[in-house]
């Protein structure tokens, strides 16, 4: 009997040690991430990475994959990091998963297309509560979706606002002119500079919509696109305003690739006065610009006799983990690191992209930018970037096209065009 209870007792210690050992598993309760012997990468080694980023930000994360691979000495990483645009990676990773990078940067209405694929892997139980309490509630729940009827954080928020706001030289466009669409167009005209706005593109060609009462309602369970109970006429009244200013200042109004205002501003002589840009060029058209950088909320535009603002659209950048990643565990980590607050702070100083963090977003980095004081200001009349059907880029970009490019523009016209773009965006 004897030995049978100290055999008894042999088992019940033994087991013991593995439950706090973990039993070979991972914690669902460990926000420090690692196992029981501290390691986060849970016995990963000869860590081989692949990083996408975007161009601007390629140099940075360079260096902050090199800051990495430094913070864990005992660990042999290489890290690659390649150029590939947050707005097209999803397609990207999708061509090939095992091809694909393993840490990426996305914009997050591309997030549902992603989990269709099968291709983020969900933040571990190491991160997943101080990843929510560290950031902004708007930008984890653009991270959020339902998984097998349980809400899941897909991805870790990056930046808190991946909208956009306008950008002028003040040498041509006063900040009272700045005010209005009217008064920024009329200022570009008289100064023979171009106003560019890239109204044939979904993610702008919504603006006239959005301004006229029509936002995105949510997705149907089969991924059809919900709009709010608008009022047509309404919508209608925006649309006309929109086109009847982009005619009479045909000779001003261009529709191009955000890109095109900073470099647009950098030819000697400038070509570009001011246009509608999105935060990850910040940086570079303050550096353009200089002491002459303008920076605020979208303009006024005036409908039926009445200024009304213009409503955008606004999002987040997120950063996703490849479910088929070789090194899952070193995946993690490492977008855990890139989306800290010390590294979201570094990327603010650098390229002045608005942290999801909320402690990095009360830095005086933030309340002296002029850019991001201005995202700021426009996320009052901002439309969420989340629940977008992959339908409705393609239309509302025509529609915008639809604007400024054809010589009839009557409102039988644009009546037409807004119904078709509507049923193109509707059907499966």
């Amino acid at each position: 009997m004897k030995k049978i209870i100290a055999l008894l007792l042999a088992v019940l210690m033994l087991a013991s040690v593995l439950v706090a050992c973990g039993g070979g598993g991972k914690p669902t309760d460990n926000n420090n991430g690692g196992n029981s012997n501290g390691d986060p990468f849970y016995g990963e080694n000869n860590i081989s990475l692949l990083v996408w980023a975007p161009d601007n930000a390629v140099s940075l994360t360079k260096q902050l994959c090199a800051d990495f691979i430094a913070k864990y000495p005992d660990k042999t990483i290489t890290i690659d990091v390649q150029a590939q645009g947050e707005a097209d990676a999803a397609a990207q990773m999708l061509n090939d998963l095992d091809k694909a990078a393993d840490v990426f940067g996305f914009v997050c209405n591309n997030i549902n297309k992603l989990q269709q694929g099968n291709a983020l892997a969900p933040v571990v139980d190491d991160y997943l509560e101080d990843v929510k309490s560290r950031n902004t509630d708007f930008a984890v729940s653009t991270g959020t979706l339902t998984v097998d009827g349980k809400e899941t954080l897909l991805a870790y928020p990056e930046t808190g606002e991946n909208g956009y706001y306008l950008v002028y030289d003040k040498k041509y466009v006063s900040d009272d002119d700045a005010k209005s669409l009217e008064g920024i167009l009329a200022a570009c005209q008289k100064a023979g500079k171009k106003c560019l706005i890239n109204i044939d593109n979904g993610f702008y060609g919504c603006m006239p919509l959005y301004t006229g009462g029509m936002v995105n309602n949510g997705l149907k369970e089969d991924g059809t696109q919900i709009f709010n109970d608008y009022d047509e006429e309404k919508v209608l009244d925006s649309l006309e305003a929109f086109a009847n200013l982009f005619h009479q200042y045909s000779d001003t109004f261009i529709s191009a690739d955000p890109a095109r205002i900073g470099s647009g501003m950098a030819e000697d002589p400038s070509t570009v006065a001011a246009g509608i840009d999105g935060s990850w060029n910040a940086a570079t058209v303050a550096n353009v610009l200089g002491e002459n950088y303008g920076a605020a909320k979208l303009p006024t535009i005036n409908i039926k006799g009445t200024d009304t603002q213009i409503i955008g659209m606004n999002g987040a950048k997120l950063i996703g983990v490849n479910s088929h990643s070789k090194f899952p565990e070193a995946a993690q980590v490492l977008a855990n690191y890139l989306t800290s607050e010390e590294v979201q702070q570094t990327r603010l100083d650098e390229l002045n992209w608005l942290p999801s963090n909320k402690n990095a977003q009360q830095s005086e980095t933030v309340k002296k930018s002029p850019a991001l004081s201005a995202l700021l200001a426009q996320s009052e009349f901002s439309i969420p970037q989340i629940n977008i059907a992959e339908t409705f880029w393609t239309p509302i970009g025509t529609l915008g096209a639809k604007l400024f490019k054809e010589d009839d523009y009557s409102r039988d016209t644009l009546k037409k065009e807004f119904e078709k773009a509507v049923k193109n965006v509707l059907d499966e």
